[in-house]
């Protein structure tokens, strides 16, 4: 163990903020750290938005189902997976680009999540608390015209980020076995480990909610594949220019 490592894990969704400021540097460092994350072929297909008026923030809110820490954080930014930088400097070059390529979705969306998760785990570094906003697709026309984004970037996320006014339990993560496979896929113990982690998650929503939660981590799967889950997103995608060919 290192300091490095503890922090890793002890990693907690924040949703409740201090009304204080995070100054402008401290968050500038932030971002600097995370554009020193792994991106391939040294693209950096990302922007990050910080919205800052309070009425986009409002907006932004409602557009992600409610979600009220997205208002009271010192910050709020979106995350933005960004092909347009990167293709316009190569015609510059003088390139012929071919746009639209799924792998090129696929690049920008994990370099847009690599970049986050450095700046996620430097600001806890220093005492800052945040949460991951997948909310902001469930409109994500709606928040792409709220922050004028052109064609080829899309939102893949927010992220409220602010000094701690909560200190909540570190949520239970499956057992190692079940995640962790030598040289081959095996989840023929699948069942075994799943049944374990669905009585220490059974244990920690009782223990969390003061018994008002009777659940687990299998049953708090079910609604994400009964449903399909944000159908637009495809429909959304090409009309930014990620045809996904």
């Amino acid at each position: 163990m290192n300091p490095i490592i503890e922090l890793l894990q002890a990693h907690r969704s924040i949703r409740k903020f201090q009304d204080r400021e995070i100054p402008r540097p401290l968050l500038e460092t932030l971002i600097r750290a995370g554009q020193c994350a792994a991106t391939s072929n040294h693209i950096q297909a990302y922007t990050v938005i910080r919205v800052t008026d309070r009425d986009n923030r409002a907006r932004m809110a409602e557009l992600a189902g409610g979600q009220q820490h997205i208002v009271e954080a010192a910050e709020f930014l979106v995350f933005c997976a960004d092909l347009k930088r990167p293709t316009e400097a190569a015609e510059r070059a003088g390139a012929k680009v071919i746009r639209g390529m799924t792998e090129q979705l696929l690049v920008a969306t994990i370099d847009t999540a690599l970049m986050a998760q450095n700046v996620a785990v430097a600001a806890e570094s220093v005492g800052l608390g945040l949460c991951y906003v997948g909310g902001i697709r469930n409109h994500p026309e709606a928040v792409a015209d709220l922050l004028k984004l052109p064609e080829h970037v899309y939102p893949v996320f927010g992220m409220s980020l602010g000094y701690p006014a909560q200190n909540p339990e570190v949520k239970p993560r499956l057992p190692l076995a079940a995640i962790l496979k030598d040289d081959h896929y095996d989840d023929s113990d699948a069942p075994a480990r799943v049944a374990e982690f669905d009585e220490t998650m059974h244990r920690y929503y009782l223990e969390r909610t003061g018994g008002n939660k009777d659940s687990n981590w299998s049953r708090e799967l079910k609604p994400l594949f009964t449903t399909k889950l944000r159908p637009h997103m495809r429909d959304f995608l090409v009309s930014r220019g990620f045809e996904m060919k």
